[in-house]
């Protein structure tokens, strides 16, 4: 039995085994055959559904400093900017409009959206739309601060783990940052009954199959409800601007690896992976995605929100963003649906 069989019916590899699979990832017929029974598995869970997610990037202000990202503290180019309760509830006003259940508040590490702060926010989405879901991503916090915004309704949390390779991460990150928090953070996430989300760049700089290989084995053992890849896009204003993006191929080859590891998982084609390739997130669909997460941010706000250069969307309303999604996810046989759009375990 070869590698690709053996996880086709375990749903599980070694880190050596994965790890050979990666540097396989150019294997068209390898690619197509992982795709497919992606494909399948996600058409057997969720049907056609592709799960919409209303995004709303509340704050470009961040204590950390991660040397990839654009919004890091050190950028003194980024156009910092914070939401109010009210615009961000306006947000929802118009994304409830336009058919979304879930709403996600992400935001980079703002000490001034302290836990009531937050917590009244959420409150206040949840008692206007009880019937939504709402979805945080707010970097790491404390085991009370996840339970207070548990109590206030939040109901998913996303934290990418961002690379599961101690010197790896040590790299991408200033030295009051370590892997072992952000797992402790995960840990108690999931202990709190949030459904969670995990993740990982796909490419960033000093990555190797080896790492990659960590990551899948760290989504293999955690389990998460969620999982969040998207290829490395460099930032003009980062130490990393130089460094060349990740490679499309090889995260549409993981997307296939997770969906048949984790065949339940709720998996976005992310807008990192449209912004390298123009069909990018549909080729994502072909390959076991399941989610996508148009902007609900307001349109003068979204450039603020940079990331990574180059990025998608930033410019159309909320409105045009649905529709052309719309379109995109029913050429390639999915169809956008209303929902809140659970996991299904």
């Amino acid at each position: 039995m070869d590698i690709a069989d053996k996880l086709i019916r375990e749903h599980r590899l070694t880190k050596e085994e994965y790890a050979e699979l990666i540097r396989a990832y150019e294997d068209e017929n390898l690619a197509k055959r992982l795709a497919d029974e992606a494909v399948r598995l996600r058409r057997e869970i969720y049907g056609d559904a592709v799960y919409v997610r209303g995004l709303i990037e509340f704050t470009n202000i961040c204590k950390n400093d991660c040397l990839y990202c654009g919004i890091r503290k050190s950028n003194p180019n980024a156009e910092r900017y914070r939401l109010t309760k009210e615009e961000i509830l306006d947000c929802c006003v118009q994304g409830y409009h336009l058919g979304y259940r879930t709403f996600v508040l992400q935001g980079g590490e703002d000490g001034y959206y302290t836990d009531e702060r937050l917590a009244d926010i959420v409150s206040a989405i949840k008692s206007k739309y009880p019937d939504c879901a709402v979805t945080l991503s707010v970097g790491e916090r404390s085991f009370e601060s996840y339970r207070l915004l548990k109590s206030a309704g939040a109901d998913r949390y996303l934290l990418r783990h961002e690379t599961a390779n101690v010197q790896h991460y040590q790299r991408l990150h200033p030295p009051e940052l370590t892997l072992e928090n952000r797992m402790r953070c995960l840990r108690d996430l999931k202990q709190l009954g949030y459904q969670v989300g995990a993740g990982f760049m796909v490419g960033s700089p000093y990555q190797t199959a080896e790492c990659l290989a960590d990551d899948l084995l760290l989504l293999q053992e955690f389990q998460p409800e969620m999982a969040g890849i998207g290829p490395f896009i460099p930032h003009h204003d980062t130490e990393f601007a130089n460094e060349p993006a990740g490679s499309v191929e090889l995260t549409l080859f993981l997307l296939s690896i997770i969906r048949i590891m984790l065949p339940h998982v709720l998996l976005p084609a992310t807008t990192a992976l449209g912004t390298l390739n123009p069909v990018g997130r549909e080729r994502g669909m072909l390959c076991g995605a399941n989610v996508v997460m148009p902007n609900l941010s307001p349109v003068e706000n979204r450039k603020k929100y940079e990331l990574y250069d180059n990025k998608i969307c930033t410019g159309e309303e909320a409105a045009e963003c649905r529709g052309c999604l719309a379109n995109r996810m029913k050429s390639v046989g999915f169809r956008l649906v209303t929902d809140r759009g659970d996991y299904c375990p």
